[in-house]
């Protein structure tokens, strides 16, 4: 933060961040973030969760159903699309450290229903602290964006998953990370939509996505992989 700029007068989740930048104090402080006006509503702050060295990371849109009970990302069905994938990635999901882009769940209600919400810019604006801040704790060899929004988060508003996707990127000097090493970052689709996804060409997409996920695994150093 620049010096002479009071964190109270900051919008969005910055003000909340605490002095330690430590996984487990970052956590414990995004508990009370009210950075924006998805708290009101979710059941709990989703923040991220695997080991502090883990190699790789994995960012998600934002916390889901069952997710926001569990207070844990990647425990719905998407996640365990997500394991399977791995799995057949050859990518020990031990070695991943899984957030969102946006670590409160937004929904509209239908009867007894919670409906997942798209976040807007403004949300993932608001949240982008701290998965800036997960990034400089963790420091990942890599980042993987699992679709548009955990994409357009890091790397603009402008990027497209479906010109770039598999594709080996750097993240903009914009966001003033100051990590060494600098992680790769590459682009996915969401294991939602393959969900979703009922054409003729579902088995088709999924091996993509695993082939995305092989990706990653591969721009890891030796040491990390299988």
């Amino acid at each position: 933060m620049p010096k002479g700029v009071d964190k109270n007068d900051v919008p969005g989740a910055q003000r909340y961040l605490p002095e330690d930048r430590g996984l487990s104090s970052l956590e414990h402080a995004a508990g009370g973030c009210r950075g924006c006006t998805l708290y009101r509503d979710a059941t709990q702050t989703v923040f991220g969760h695997g080991k502090a060295e883990a190699p790789v990371m994995l960012v998600g849109e934002q916390p889901g159903d069952r997710e926001d009970q569990e207070g844990q990302p990647f425990v719905g069905p998407a996640g365990r699309l997500l394991v399977r994938a791995l799995s057949d990635a050859d990518l020990d999901p031990a070695l991943t450290y899984q957030t969102n882009a946006v670590k409160h769940f937004k929904f509209k209600r239908q009867g007894n229903r919670r409906i997942h919400q798209k976040p807007g810019r403004i949300e993932v604006v608001a949240c982008q602290p701290w998965l800036i801040a997960e990034i400089q704790a963790l420091r990942p060899q890599v980042i993987v964006c699992l679709g548009a929004t955990a994409a357009q988060s890091l790397l603009g508003s402008t990027f497209r998953v479906t010109a770039h996707r598999g594709e080996r990127l750097r993240l903009p000097a914009a966001l003033d990370l100051e990590v060494e090493p600098e992680p790769l970052v590459m682009a996915t689709v969401h294991p939602s939509s393959l969900l979703r996804d009922q054409s003729d060409r579902r088995q088709e997409n999924y091996e993509a996505f695993v082939a995305d996920l092989r990706g990653a695994a591969d721009a890891l150093p030796a040491m990390f992989r299988s």
